[in-house]
């Protein structure tokens, strides 16, 4: 009777052997530890799951030119969206469309600009902006925020100061890893990863492990990375998911719906129209940026949703996050003329973007012990219908509750 007692459980096993998931389709597009680099590539539904539908493809392409000459520019086209990522600029995503409502702006930098042609010391530490076009780009790792000085222990292990340059290196590394993972079961999630490394003797170790990743036919997608200090001491880091956007969701009368627990303006020009932080004008020549450093409220599990609309409320996008992984998040109002670059920032972060010294002082400035690593996500979803934007303004008013907003009049001392 044991024996036979057994054969279900027998049966169990064989049946789950069956119904195991397909191993998803890997592919290699970049390794420095195996020499490889493909300059094309393309690879779609019929390849992974042998179906027309979902119809879904990511092409590598290899920019030729001008300054993005030998720039690797990958898309994922989920049939629903299109994500354009670029892993020579520290994983960036340079725009995501759908439609015709596009995550992005239109930068005066029109080339998808190579970090060999970038020199981030430039007109006193703002050299970053020559390469500024993208959506998407991670400030950090070692440091974020204004450029200025800063001190740290030299190679003697004297006190020294350092100049730092607007928003760290990371953004203008190339990834020295790259890869894309499609799972052949539904939903059919497609994956690039990349890894950057943040790294030089006697100074920081920093890895960055970067996935972007979407399901077939959706309207959401995800950005999950993990940071890992491969030094022998603890080591600080900064981290600012710059995300930008510019037309056809910011225009006059754009507004900004968010949980918001506290509102201070970064500098007492942005003091000045804090009480319309939330609200945006048309775009107007000699504009000078105005920045909020905003305090997020959260839900029950610690997680919140900003969501940026249309003025007629009919187009949005909503970036949704955890407050323990991201607590802060800095918006950047720039409504400049056109030509100059009409566009504003939501960016959640481990800090705001003022000097790191600074970020220090307010204790702005996590550290990871040696071997630690510090995980983070974003989760974006763009909204096409005016019920769509209304059901994700519901779960903004949701998180937000009775709460109120403190609007600080005064200037953050953060310059």
């Amino acid at each position: 009777m044991k024996q036979f007692a057994a054969l279900p459980v027998v049966l169990g096993l064989a049946t789950a052997t069956l119904i195991k998931a397909e191993e998803p389709l890997r592919h290699t597009l970049t390794s420095i530890e195996r020499g490889i680099r493909v300059m094309e590539w393309k690879t779609s539904n019929y390849d992974v799951i042998r179906k027309s539908k979902p119809a879904f493809s990511v092409k590598k392409i290899t920019l030729r030119g001008g300054k993005q000459d030998d720039v690797d520019l990958i898309t994922i086209d989920n049939g629903k969206l299109k994500i354009s990522l670029i892993p020579t600029r520290g994983m960036s995503i340079l725009r995501v469309e759908s439609g015709d409502l596009r995550l992005g702006w239109d930068s005066p930098v029109k080339e998808v600009v190579h970090p060999k042609f970038i020199n981030l010391q430039t007109r006193g530490g703002l050299g970053w902006l020559e390469g500024f076009n993208e959506w998407m780009v991670r400030c950090g790792l070692e440091w974020a925020g204004h450029p200025g000085k800063d001190k740290f222990i030299n190679n003697i292990g004297e006190e020294s100061e350092m100049d730092l340059t607007l928003h760290g290196k990371i953004g203008n590394i190339p990834a020295s890893e790259v890869e894309v993972v499609v799972d052949r079961d539904p939903p059919h999630r497609i994956r690039v990863r990349g890894r950057v490394e943040e790294r030089m003797f006697y100074g920081p170790k920093l890895e960055l492990w970067t996935e972007i990743s979407t399901e077939a036919d959706s309207a959401s997608f995800r950005i999950e990375d993990t940071l890992t200090n491969h030094g022998a001491f603890d080591q600080e880091f900064q981290i600012i998911y710059h995300a930008n956007f510019g037309a056809p969701l910011l225009e006059k009368s754009a507004r900004l719906v968010a949980p918001v627990k506290q509102v201070t303006p970064f500098n007492a020009h942005a003091a000045k129209s804090v009480n319309a932080y939330a609200i945006y004008e048309a775009p107007t020549k000699g504009f000078v940026e105005q920045v909020y450093c905003l305090h997020p409220l959260a839900d029950e599990k610690n997680r919140t949703t900003f969501l940026l609309q249309n003025a007629r409320g009919d187009r949005a996008v909503s970036m949704s996050f955890s407050v323990e992984q991201l607590p802060y998040v800095t918006l950047w109002k720039n409504t400049n003329a056109k030509e100059e670059g009409y566009v504003t920032g939501i960016e959640p972060g481990t800090g705001f973007p003022a000097n790191r010294r600074v970020e220090r002082i307010a204790g702005r400035v996590p550290k990871l012990a040696p071997g630690a690593s510090r995980s983070f996500a974003i989760d974006v979803t763009l909204h096409s219908t005016r019920e769509a934007v209304d059901e994700a303004g519901s779960a903004v008013a949701k998180i937000r509750g009775s709460r109120q907003t403190q609007v600080d009049a005064a200037a953050a001392k953060v310059e």
